[in-house]
């Protein structure tokens, strides 16, 4: 997602940018899965992004529709191209065929910057869900959108997934190279477009990104494996697992960014280097899923760290255990717990072990500039998801996205079939924005447990995470079932099938708000006044005539009392006292 801090550093004489450090990806394929899905999770973190469910149906368009862009951080508009004559239907971010696409800016090289261009992330996104129905075709789509109509953001690291493979593809634009073109008598920006590279990951491994760019050296093309952008018309050809902007190396060697052998060239150290920010703030996020999945992560600690920069990462790596979408979930909630940097475990936590800091990410005190962790789990997300494509079944049951408003530490990933053919109302764009309140909105009344929660977090979040736990377990659990229940509709009719996991998924959706709001109101009663009532199984306690027992209250940890003694003295202590 954008970025909203921004800072410049000097690099090889050029300027390199970054915006505040948003969204993390995760990416697994057939061979990494219990089951042999695809996944592909994404998070939308910003700090005015709504949590709601797009939905483009299905379309037919007559020659000559126009289509109107506009800018996802700003809703600017950018400009119109032709619509296609058959646009595919898209929900949240996955279409009909089980292609998925998620995002993380990078920023990079502040002057590369198509101000011509009319393309940007958000546009080239469900431009390409809407267009293609294979990653290898949503790649070819990408590259082409943007060669015509250029590419107006910065620097983005995409994921792209079909039931058969997943991909990444960084992207960045060319600056503008405004000249007088003598045939058409205008000026034009000769250098409209981007440069970009795509590696699809191999199976039986996993990857990630975290708004720094991670492809570093590449093959290059041998008309077999790897292809320029020279030879797309090759992409569908299954053995190619590398496709490149035919001028990515030679761009860079242009504007005085990379002098080596081609050998050398590395996409992230030229278009995107890495500073100690990439690696506290971005990539280790990465480090943090890898260490989930994989032992030995150790040995990249210090560059996670941002302590060596040069021991970075490799773009994939071969789990320690076949995953599960439960697994995604699981590391979309993390907040470095089990490392030295636990967010919960330092001052600013405050009295209750609250993982979470409020923006800005850096600060000065003194003239002198300090920073919070940026971990996964983050206050400011807007919505998340973990697409699971499965090329076993029917695409309307084969794709599901679990989706997820507001912070993924305490949200419920409900199951969205990407075949249905209406979304859950409490989930549908136009229920309330960010500045309106809606009282049936999901995102609002997710945030509303959330930042009860944050008052008081050692206490509040173990109720949370009873419920988001009974709820996603029960997904999970049901979801064999529903495939089955929906494969027998399918083989009799398959619109019964769409209506019937239509009815299902916005079935599931809705009540999970209402469980959620439920929640809310029983959170309030628990634990208002700093109080804390005693319960059975959700019923609170009365005494035998029916008046309340009298509340628990656990007050502060005896370090945080210390702490409030190490900053008073004995301001509070009682006089007349020796300590024993």
């Amino acid at each position: 997602m954008k970025k909203l801090i921004s800072y410049t550093l000097l690099f090889t004489g050029v300027l390199v940018w970054r915006q505040s450090y948003a969204c993390t990806n995760y990416l697994v394929t057939k061979g990494a899965s219990a089951d042999g899905s695809t996944m592909v999770s994404y998070a939308a973190d910003s700090h005015i992004r709504y949590g709601e469910l797009y939905f483009k149906p299905r379309g037919t368009w007559p020659a000559g529709t126009m289509i109107t862009l506009y800018d996802r951080g700003t809703n600017k508009p950018l400009g119109q191209i032709p619509q296609a004559l058959e646009t595919y239907q898209v929900i949240g971010f996955m279409n009909e065929y089980q292609v998925a696409i998620g995002e993380t800016t990078f920023g990079g090289i502040e002057e590369l910057m198509d101000s011509t261009g009319i393309i940007d992330y958000g546009s080239l996104m469900f431009l390409t869900l809407q267009r293609a129905k294979t990653a290898r075709e949503a790649i070819k789509v990408m590259a082409e959108l943007v060669e015509q109509y250029g590419y107006v953001s910065s620097g983005e690291s995409f994921s792209i997934g079909d039931p058969n493979e997943v991909w990444v593809l960084e992207m960045i634009a060319k600056k503008t190279n405004l000249k007088y073109d003598k045939k058409s008598k205008k000026i034009v920006n000769v250098d409209k477009g981007a440069v970009w590279v795509a590696i699809r990951i191999p199976d039986g491994y996993i990857s990630a990104h975290a708004n720094q760019a991670r492809i570093q050296t590449f093959p290059l093309e041998n008309l077999k494996t790897s292809i320029s952008s020279k030879n797309l018309h090759l992409i569908n050809n299954t053995d190619v697992e590398v496709v490149y902007s035919y001028d990515v190396i030679d761009y860079a060697r242009k504007n005085g960014y990379f002098s080596g052998n081609d050998a050398e060239f590395s996409f992230s150290d030229v278009y995107n280097p890495i500073t100690f920010e990439g690696a506290r703030f971005c990539d280790a996020r990465v480090w943090a899923f890898f260490n989930h999945t994989s032992d030995g992560m150790e040995v990249f600690w210090d560059y996670a760290k941002g302590e060596n920069l040069s021991n970075r990462m490799p773009l994939y790596i071969k789990p320690n255990r076949k995953l599960i979408p439960r697994d995604l979930m699981g590391f979309k909630r993390d907040h470095f717990e089990g490392t030295e940097l636990d967010m919960s475990k330092d001052v600013g936590a405050g009295p209750h072990g609250l993982p979470y800091r409020w923006r800005p990410l850096t600060w000065k005190v003194d003239g002198i500039t300090y920073f919070h962790e940026r971990v996964t789990a983050t206050q400011q997300t807007g919505f998340s998801f973990i697409a699971q494509m499965r090329s076993w079944l029917p695409n309307p049951i084969g794709g599901i996205l679990w989706f997820g408003v507001d912070d993924a530490a305490s949200t419920v990933y409900v199951p969205i079939y990407c075949g249905i053919s209406r979304v859950p109302e409490s989930y549908a764009e136009g229920n309330g924005d960010m500045l309106t309140y809606s009282p049936t909105s999901a995102f609002w009344v997710f945030n509303r447990v959330a930042h009860f929660a944050y008052l008081r977090y050692d206490l509040i979040m173990k109720d949370v995470k009873r419920v988001q736990d009974e709820l996603e377990r029960k997904f999970e659990a049901y979801t064999p079932a529903v495939d089955a229940a929906a494969m027998k509709l399918w083989e009799y009719d398959s619109n019964l099938a769409i209506e019937f996991l239509t009815d299902y998924s916005v079935n599931t959706a809705n009540s999970t708000v209402q469980k959620w709001n439920d929640l809310s109101n029983w959170l309030l009663v628990k634990y208002i006044d700093g109080n804390v009532k005693k319960e059975n199984n959700g019923q609170f306690s009365r005494n035998p005539w029916g008046y309340p027992v009298s509340p628990s209250q656990p007050g502060y940890s005896d370090e945080w009392l210390r702490t409030i003694i190490n900053e008073t003295g004995d301001k509070f202590k009682e006089p007349n006292q020796t300590k024993h």
